[in-house]
């Protein structure tokens, strides 16, 4: 007999397939092979005491202070660990129990493992003369051969730009920016580039919204997140993809000692709130950034990649864009332009995440770093 251990990343239903098990036996094996930890706040005392033992019968487990089991304090913090088949057990048994366990049974279900889409390189071409990334600036002279270049390159989806959203930034009239962008919309539209790949604007403005719709662009990157009724309006109209941002207060203040309670919970309340402004405007393609660099710390930042799954029992692609941006500096000091590797650093754990679109302004490189990722991940 020979053993060895194989890695958590293993594609386990094609391991389970080389191996012989049914199709049947296998989807129950999955749910138990994945180990979820979920973290819990504001729990009753009686409820974690509670929850522990329901836990402990089915093989998972509660991590809870040490003083929890005399309820001493009314609400402690809790780190559940479960397999997928234990939450959804544990979903169920809670149903019928105190002390707000009820409401904590809807989401255990939700947060059983989501199947990973496939992740798309959203190439970023700006049409402004001040975003922070120099190269990412282009004419609409010169936009024709950068566009044709990433599409090469592997880019999945072009998201175009005319006004900067870095830290600090200060932002444009509607007229201004249309100006900005309305040449390299012609050239997209001119030459239909968007029958080759999707096309995006990173923009909030409808005057130039409408016109990149009318113009063949599918998607909506709207950074404050449908803060505009008019843009959600003209989305739904369009039936375009959204992407919801998150950013903490205005891109001049937003990096002014940003504070959050916790900064995953935060989030989250955040995009359930505007999910569901999306959905009532009739919007159903939502995609979600967690907004990396927008009123975040450095902690912030890794904090939300290293929780990025949690936002997955959304059900809605993930988008994250750290290409170059500053946090990358504040680990390791360096300048804008030579900060592609920890940019793909990043955006690798990103993905393997959960992340399905990855904004880029280095598309050569991130479709070669994800296809070797791909190849060593599905390796079994």
């Amino acid at each position: 007999m020979k053993i060895y251990k194989i890695s958590k990343d293993t594609p386990i239903e094609k391991l389970f397939d080389k191996i012989g098990v049914i199709k049947e036996g296998g989807a129950i094996l999955q749910k138990k092979a994945k180990i979820n930890l979920i973290y819990i706040k504001d729990l009753k005392s009686p409820a974690a005491n509670i929850l522990k033992q329901d836990a402990l019968s089915l093989g998972a487990d509660l991590a809870v202070p040490k003083n929890c089991v005399t309820c001493r304090d009314e609400f402690v913090e809790a780190v559940l660990i479960a397999s997928d088949s234990q939450l959804l057990q544990l979903s169920i048994k809670e149903k019928s129990q105190p002390f707000g366990l009820k409401e904590l049974a809807k989401n255990l279900r939700d947060f059983t493992s989501k199947k990973k889409k496939k992740t798309q390189i959203m190439g970023v071409l700006n049409a402004n003369s001040d975003s922070f990334f120099s190269k990412s600036r282009f004419s609409a002279n010169s936009a024709q051969k950068k566009i044709e270049d990433m599409i090469e390159e592997g880019a999945d989806i072009i998201d175009i730009g005319g006004v900067s959203s870095r830290p600090g930034s200060v932002g444009v009239s509607e007229e201004e920016e249309f100006e900005r962008v309305k040449d390299i919309i012609n050239v997209v539209s001119k030459f239909k580039f968007y029958e080759k790949i999707k096309f995006s604007l990173d923009s909030y403005s409808p005057l130039s919204l409408r016109y990149a719709l009318d113009s063949g662009f599918s998607i909506v990157n709207d950074i404050t997140a449908l803060e505009n009724d008019e843009v959600a309006k003209l989305a739904s109209n369009y039936n375009a993809t959204v992407v919801l941002m998150h950013k903490l207060g205005s891109t001049k203040e937003m990096q002014k000692e940003p504070k959050y309670e916790n900064v995953i919970l935060d989030i989250d309340a955040f995009f359930k709130q505007r999910v569901e402004k999306a959905q009532s405007y009739g919007i159903k393609d939502i995609v979600l950034d967690v907004g990396i660099g927008f009123g975040k710390t450095l902690e912030h930042n890794l904090l939300l990649l290293q929780n990025l799954e949690h936002f997955l029992y959304f059900n809605y692609p993930l988008l994250v864009g750290a290409s170059r941006k500053s946090m990358i500096n504040m680990i390791i000091p360096s300048a804008v332009k030579d900060r592609l590797p920890g940019t793909l650093a990043v955006h690798l754990e990103a993905k393997r995440k959960g992340a399905s679109i990855i904004r880029v302004h280095d598309v050569k490189e991130h479709f070669q770093a994800f296809k070797v990722q791909d190849e060593i991940l599905e390796a079994f």
